[in-house]
C-alpha cells in the first residue's frame, strides 16, 4: 500500500464526527465468469468495507454504468449483435458467455463509428442483454458469498460527462487535448515525472482511466480518504489517478492486488481457461459439505489471509477446502459478542496510519494460534 500526500482542503466529517472514506475498486467487465483473481479482489474489498464502517462513514462506489463506455464492453456488445443478431441470452451460462467474449477478443476491433450508438445508449441507462444476464448471475454469487452488493444492476452514471471531466483536468493543468487537430487526448502529468497517458483515442474512444476520472473527480473532494483497489498490472494508470485525485484534497491510498496464478501461470480472463475454477462451481463444491457461514468465512480466509496481497501462490482447491474447515471450527468456537466500543477498538488496531482497515492484517489475525477465539459480533459484522 502506498500513499501520496498533497496539502488541500479537508472535507467535514459526517454528523457523528467520523471521517469519510471512499472505496473505489476496479470493476470487472460483465462478460465472463468470476475467476479466482476476481474473487480475491471482491473479497478484499468487501472485508475492507465492512470492517471500516464501524469506524468511518464509508461509500463503496462500484458502478458498471461508469465503465460500460470502454471499448472492451461496447465492442463486445457490437460483436454479438453483428455476429448473432437478436439472440436470447437469458438461458446462457457464464461459461458460454465467456466463450463468446474470448471469440470477440480474438476477432479484432470494430470501427469507432460502429460503437457510437452503443455509447449513446449507455449514457441513457441502456445495458446489453448479455451483460444484464451476467450481472444477474453475479448477484447470485454475491448473495451466496455474503458480499455487499454496491448496485450491480442499478444505473449509476458518473458525475461528469467526458467533456466536463477533460475540462476539469485542463483547469488543473493536467490535460493535453489534441482533438481540434484530429489527435487524441492525454492526461499530462509530466511535471510530476509521469509519462503522458492517452485518455481518448483520435477517433473518440475513451479508455478505462478516462471513465474513472469522470466518476472520481467529482466525488473525491468530499472525502478524507480515497482507497483505490486494483489489479497490480494496472499500477501505472493508478499512479496517475492517485496524482489527480490527491490534487483535489483527499488522502489517496493505492491497494494493488496480484492476480491468482493457475498452475503457476497468470492469464487474463480474456483468454478463457476457467474450467471449474470460478465462483459458481467453487461455491457449490464448498456448500456441498459445509454450511453457508463456514463457506463465507473460509473463502475470506483463503483469498485474503492465505493468498495475501501478492501473486506468489497458485490457486489450490485443497487449501481452500482446508480454510472452509478451519472456518467451521472458528465459528463453533466463537466467543460471546463484545460491546460496540470493544469491537471498534479491535478493528482500529488493523488500520496503521490510514483510515481504512487492512483486510490482510484483520483476516490473518483470525488464523493466529495464540489468539483468542474471534467474537461472534466481529464475524457477523465483517466476515459473514
Amino acid at each position: 500500500m502506498t500513499t501520496l500526500s498533497v496539502a488541500g482542503p479537508r472535507p467535514r466529517p459526517d454528523a457523528a464526527g467520523r471521517p469519510r472514506v471512499l472505496l473505489a475498486p476496479v470493476t470487472i467487465t460483465p462478460s465472463k465468469p468470476l475467476t479466482p483473481s476476481h474473487l480475491k479482489g471482491l473479497l478484499w474489498t468487501d472485508v475492507m468495507y465492512r470492517a471500516t464502517r464501524p469506524l468511518a462513514d464509508v461509500v463503496y462506489r462500484y458502478s458498471h454504468t461508469t465503465y460500460h463506455p470502454t471499448e472492451q464492453t461496447l465492442g463486445f456488445w457490437e460483436f454479438l449483435d453483428r455476429s448473432r443478431g437478436a439472440a436470447d441470452y437469458d438461458g446462457l451460462s457464464e461459461e458460454r458467455i465467456g466463450e463468446l467474449y474470448v471469440a470477440f477478443r480474438a476477432a479484432g476491433r470494430a470501427p469507432a463509428r460502429a460503437l457510437l450508438p452503443y455509447a449513446e445508449a449507455v449514457e441513457h441507462g441502456w445495458v446489453h442483454p448479455v451483460s444484464t444476464r451476467v450481472l444477474r448471475l453475479w448477484s447470485e454469487h454475491y448473495a451466496a458469498l455474503g458480499l455487499h452488493d454496491p448496485g450491480l444492476l442499478r444505473h449509476q452514471p458518473p458525475g461528469l460527462g467526458l467533456d466536463a471531466a477533460l475540462e476539469r483536468l485542463a483547469r488543473l493543468g493536467m490535460c493535453l487535448d489534441q482533438r481540434q487537430v484530429g489527435g487524441p487526448v492525454y492526461l499530462d502529468l509530466t511535471r510530476f515525472g509521469l509519462p503522458l497517458r492517452r485518455l481518448v483515442t483520435a477517433d473518440g474512444r475513451p479508455n478505462y482511466l478516462a471513465c474513472a476520472l469522470r466518476e472520481l473527480i467529482p466525488l473525491a473532494p468530499d472525502f478524507d480518504e480515497v482507497v483505490l483497489l486494483y489489479d497490480d498490472e494496472l499500477d501505472a494508470d493508478y499512479r496517475q489517478l492517485e496524482r489527480v485525485l490527491t490534487a483535489l484534497g483527499p488522502q489517496v491510498r493505492r491497494v494493488s492486488l496480484g492476480r491468482v496464478p493457475i498452475e503457476g501461470r497468470v492469464r487474463s480472463a480474456r483468454h478463457g481457461g476457467w474450467r471449474d475454477l470460478h465462483a459458481g462451481p467453487l461455491v457449490d463444491a464448498a456448500r456441498a459439505d459445509h454450511h453457508e457461514d463456514a463457506v463465507r468465512l473460509g473463502m475470506r480466509l483463503y483469498f485474503i489471509a492465505v493468498l495475501g496481497q501478492g501473486r506468489q501462490q497458485s490457486f489450490r482447491s485443497d487449501l481452500l477446502t482446508q480454510c472452509v474447515r478451519r472456518a467451521a471450527r472458528l465459528l463453533d468456537a466463537a466467543g460471546p459478542a463484545t460491546d460496540p466500543a470493544a469491537l471498534r477498538d479491535g478493528l482500529a488496531r488493523h488500520r496503521k496510519d490510514h483510515l481504512h482497515v487492512n483486510p490482510y492484517r484483520l483476516t490473518s489475525h483470525l488464523l493466529g494460534k495464540r489468539h483468542a477465539a474471534p467474537a461472534a459480533d466481529l464475524l457477523r459484522t465483517v466476515f459473514l
